[in-house]
């Protein structure tokens, strides 16, 4: 048995069989604790697993020994003294004639990388990947990968097996490119052992990845949380109570038809029309109003039972829909769930089913890339509790459902929903020691961006209050996404980047990254993650190590004042001088009026570390933005933003080429007339 295994003393004493005590025997330690585990140095250092209840514990490591006892459940933690830097080291555990050995273990600087497809984007996907993967071997550097899992409550455990892993071709290849090339940066000036672990999930929203008592205290989402709570305890009533709450949004969202109820047995049947045999994503279908279709399309059909098959328990199969379902049978809200390429089977409340035609609703909401509702059309059935399977009637009918407003998501869903990401993938850290916490997200949560300010308060407190309340934060700003406006516009990403500015400038212990100069206008993904892994470890470097005259991410705008003539924005954190690019002076400014209805680009000079801002319609007489129509602004009534859009133009850096990034700001500050 290898060191890190078992070693049931009972066996030895022959008390009891090998074969038997191999059966009974579970571990001691929560599987955070393995062979290769990078503990977190110059702090306590929580530990904890399971033991029989009442045991005595004892955990030893580095010359220490503490000892605990388990709890009535079996579950028992022990804290240790502070270690520097260093190991290798064994943890042993002990409870009565039960022992756990972990080798290998070094103490460093652990980290949380979490986020959505931008941190969980693997180093195989990353620019010069073949050679990036070969060079990749760095054993002081540790990998591990929670597996991804969404639930309705936290969980104490992971939903599949982890390891920690020293970094190699074999073991970078699918780990997070950020990740990693921030630990592989960092480890140049922080010369320790680095643990990362991955916690990330693709397409997610910040929702998912906060708790439920975090989410509540928000305010605005007592209705969902508690469609939540009852979803663990009665799935069936919390899908029609939620059903209840989808219909009435459809019926009151903005465009709507009064008693438009597509998922009625007995709705209008005008403007539905033939679906396809073998639907499949509705792009495909030669229909032009369909061949670019991003929304809500309806589906519809029937299946028809006896008496005998009614009466039964059963189960609602469907093929994987494209990329959120909300299901009805018989008018009755069955299910819902946001998993593209996943099969759905939703359980039939008893008494659902009636002898004769039984009604099967179905609306797909897909906003990016190919959607509907996958075939053949055999892939969808009502499952009996006696086996048989009875294929619902073909063809399928729909109906487009044109708007641009989002429905409400079941708070259950795993990348869109209320907490579910947390309990699945950030309680089962327990207080892990951390140094830090890295958060790469907001794509998903661009349709709100102005509400996104709030929602990261939230998470970084949240999880401070689970690794320690002044466990630093390092949020990378969204990259820029989308072509460059002709004219200036609102935007959403714009928004989220605003709002991941001004909570990271508001705390000591928060850092922003920037990467709206390394984005790609044709990849939500761009693959220049090595130059962020840098960027990241500066201001790791900054935040989180002290070094203060280390600007953490670039010229950022400290003070903004105005004439009758111009606006002068003064930059803090420049290296050197500012710079531009591409031009002979800075673009992408714009200034707006109060609630940035209207907004105009302004022509920009470099003054020394500050930018100065002109334009003939906006400044002349206070007049801003709308000279005819007789309405002044005074000073603090007029905005400044500098690139604002998707993917905007950003031609201002410093002399180490570090970039300005995105920001909004009041004119607060006046001058002389």
């Amino acid at each position: 048995m290898s060191r890190s295994g078992w070693v049931v003393v009972a066996v030895l004493l022959g008390w009891v069989s090998p074969s038997l005590a191999q059966q009974s025997v579970t571990p001691l330690l929560h599987p955070l604790f393995q062979d290769h585990a990078v503990l977190q140095r110059d702090q306590p250092i929580p530990v904890w697993g399971r033991a029989e209840p009442g045991a005595t514990v004892s955990v030893t490591i580095a010359r220490q020994a503490v000892t605990t006892e388990a709890d009535a459940d079996g579950r028992w933690r022990a804290t240790l003294l502070p270690i520097a830097a260093g190991g290798p080291y064994v943890l042993n555990v002990q409870a009565g004639p039960a022992t756990q050995t972990v080798s290998d273990v070094q103490v460093g600087d652990a980290w949380l990388c979490a986020g959505q497809s931008n941190m969980e984007l693997p180093v195989r996907r990353t620019l010069d990947a073949d050679s990036e993967i070969a060079s990749a071997t760095h054993p002081d550097i540790r990998l591990l990968t929670v597996p991804k899992a969404a639930a309705v409550g936290p969980q104490n455990g992971f939903s599949g097996p982890v390891s920690w892993n020293p970094a190699s071709p074999d073991t970078v290849r699918d780990f997070s490119a950020a990740c990693y090339y921030f630990a592989r940066e960092l480890q140049k000036t922080v010369n320790v052992p680095m643990g990362l672990i991955q916690s990330a999930w693709g397409g997610s929203r910040i929702e998912a990845w906060t708790s439920a008592d975090a989410l509540r205290a928000q305010g605005g989402m007592d209705e969902a949380l508690d469609v939540l709570a009852l979803y663990s305890s009665d799935p069936a009533a919390a899908n029609a109570q939620w059903g209840k709450h989808w219909e009435q949004w459809w019926m009151q969202r903005e465009g709507a038809t009064p008693g438009d109820a597509p998922w009625q047995p007995g709705a209008d049947p005008a403007g539905w029309q033939a679906a396809p045999a073998q639907l499949g994503a509705w792009e495909r279908w030669g229909v032009p109003a369909l061949s670019a279709y991003n929304g809500m399309v309806w589906y519809r059909t029937q299946v028809t039972l006896t008496a005998a098959q009614a009466g039964q328990g059963a189960r609602l199969e469907l093929g994987p829909a494209d990329e959120t379902d909300v299901t009805w049978a018989n008018g009755v809200a069955v299910g819902s769930q946001n998993a593209p390429g996943d099969a759905r089977s939703y359980p039939l409340p008893p008494g659902l089913l009636k002898a004769g035609t039984n009604a099967v609703v179905v609306n797909v909401l897909d906003t990016w890339s190919d959607g509907g509702l996958a075939g053949p059309a055999s892939a969808h059935a009502v499952r009996l509790d006696d086996g048989t399977r009875i294929v619902l009637h073909t063809p399928w009918q729909y109906r487009a459902a044109p708007g641009n407003q989002a429905p409400p998501l079941a708070p259950w869903h795993a990348a869109t929903g209320l907490s579910t990401l947390y309990n699945g993938m950030i309680a089962p850290l327990g207080n892990y020691g951390l140094r830090g916490m890295l958060w790469y997200q907001g794509e998903s949560n661009t349709g709100d961006g102005s509400a996104y300010a709030a929602k990261l308060r939230s998470l970084r407190d949240d999880w401070r209050n689970r690794f320690g309340t002044q466990t630093p934060l390092l949020v990378v700003q969204l990259a820029g996404y989308g072509q460059p406006p002709v004219a200036p516009v609102e935007s959403g990403w714009a928004q989220v980047r605003e709002a991941q500015r001004r909570v990271a400038a508001e705390d000591p212990h928060t850092g922003l990254a920037l990467a709206i100069d390394i984005g790609d206008a044709y990849d939500i993904h761009p693959p220049n993650k090595q130059e962020l892994g840098r960027r990241l470890a500066r201001v790791a470097r900054h935040v989180v190590y002290g070094e203060q005259a280390l600007a953490a991410s670039g010229p950022t705008p400290g003070s903004v004042s105005r004439t009758s003539v111009e606006v002068r924005i003064t930059f803090d954190g420049v290296t050197g001088a500012l710079v531009t690019t591409g031009a002979n002076g800075p673009i992408g400014f714009e200034l707006c009026d109060a609630e940035a209805k209207h907004c105009t680009y302004a022509d920009a000079l470099l003054d020394g570390r500050d930018v100065v801002l002109s334009c003939r319609d906006c400044l002349d007489c206070l007049d801003c933005l709308e000279p005819a129509s007789g309405r002044h602004y005074s000073s603090d009534h007029v905005r400044v933003r500098y690139c604002w859009a998707d993917g905007p133009v950003c031609t201002l850096r410093d002399s180490s080429g570090a970039p300005a990034g995105p920001f909004e700001l009041s004119l607060t500050d006046t001058g002389a007339p």
